[in-house]
């Protein structure tokens, strides 16, 4: 295991056809695995483990943790990792961009992106590479999304029957197989949006580029968007993600700036929609989540700040919260 220092991120080199890993062996399947952390939980060795032996190399970039969570990356003991820590937490969308990044310098022809708290089947990768080998037009697929369970639950398995995989806008960070090919002519991570629909950004830039997005029906990995909890409402079943303020502040603000950026609104109506939609994230809030007003107030200037295009870390909030990456995250 290897442990380099990390400065900004450096102009992305060309993938190469094949390089040594770590351990010094030739790669069986050009796969790198890109894992991006911050004050990770007590269950990143079996995360780390689920992946670990499917690919040729993982780097793990790390977001200014403490010094007992560095200690414990330290301690991860693979021939195929490689550890990157950075002095500042500047987001998880500069974290990705650094580790694709020294794969691509490593040689791997693909990235896996992975959250730290993501548990893979031990198929994952192999399925990936079977359905991109297979699908028509491959030089075209921009990124191929694992289907995914909740990582409290045994995975689901999908029956095939309409294929093993279907088209889509958009898939989450985590369990992505991205071709380094096209990240290089997609271009990289959007770094100013930090985290929260940094995945749904580089989708929607490699489909109007003419790429295709595609997921698959087969859940491949054990994952959780947040801390989801059901609540009945009347006659209904509401969920709720139970996301930090900090979370929710990202959420609203990008999500404003992908209706600014991609919704085709004239007279700027875009600012209204995105209004609307905060409104029912703070409903959903009120209803059922503890920390309402944190929260609330959170989405209300995480819109502001996106019709105003102030992007970048919050400002006004909490700098370094514990649980913004370790809150059971979706980078989407």
């Amino acid at each position: 295991m290897s442990h380099p220092s990390t400065a900004a991120s450096p102009p992305p080199p060309t993938p190469a056809a094949c390089a040594p890993t770590p351990c010094g062996c030739e790669p069986a399947t050009g796969v790198c695995a890109v894992m991006v952390t911050h004050h990770p939980g007590a269950d990143l060795p079996l995360c780390v483990g689920s992946v670990a032996a499917q690919v040729d190399a993982l780097v793990i970039v790390d977001n200014a943790s403490s010094e007992a969570d560095r200690i414990r990356l330290h301690a991860l003991d693979h021939p195929v990792i490689e550890l990157i820590f950075n002095t500042e937490n500047a987001g998880v969308a500069r974290a990705l961009n650094q580790g694709i990044h020294r794969a691509m310098a490593l040689g791997h022809r693909w990235a896996l992106l992975l959250d730290q708290d993501s548990r893979a089947e031990a198929a994952m990768v192999a399925t990936l590479l079977a359905i991109h080998g297979s699908f028509p037009e491959a030089g075209r697929l921009a990124a191929i999304g694992s289907g995914f369970a909740d990582a409290r639950a045994p995975p689901v398995r999908r029956g095939a029957e309409d294929g093993p995989w279907q088209e889509v806008e958009s898939v989450i960070t985590s369990g992505c197989l991205l071709p380094l090919a096209v990240y290089s002519k997609v271009g990289p991570f959007r770094e100013e949006l930090f985290i929260d629909h940094v995945d749904t950004d580089y989708c929607f830039r490699a489909r109007a580029k003419g790429y295709r997005i595609i997921k698959t029906r087969e859940a491949l990995m054990a994952h959780a968007i947040g801390s989801p909890t059901q609540h009945r409402l009347l006659w209904m079943r509401k969920w709720t993600t139970n996301h930090a303020a900090d979370r929710r502040y990202y959420s609203a603000r990008n999500d404003t700036a992908m209706l600014r950026d991609y919704g085709h609104y004239p007279y700027r109506l875009w600012v209204l929609k995105g209004l609307m939609r905060s409104l029912r994230q703070c409903k959903r809030i009120a209803l059922f989540e503890r920390g309402k007003l944190d929260k609330m107030q959170a989405v209300m200037q995480g819109w502001w700040d996106g019709v105003r295009d102030n992007m970048g870390p919050r400002r006004g909030g909490r700098a370094r919260q514990p649980s913004l990456l370790n809150d059971s995250h979706s980078l989407s």
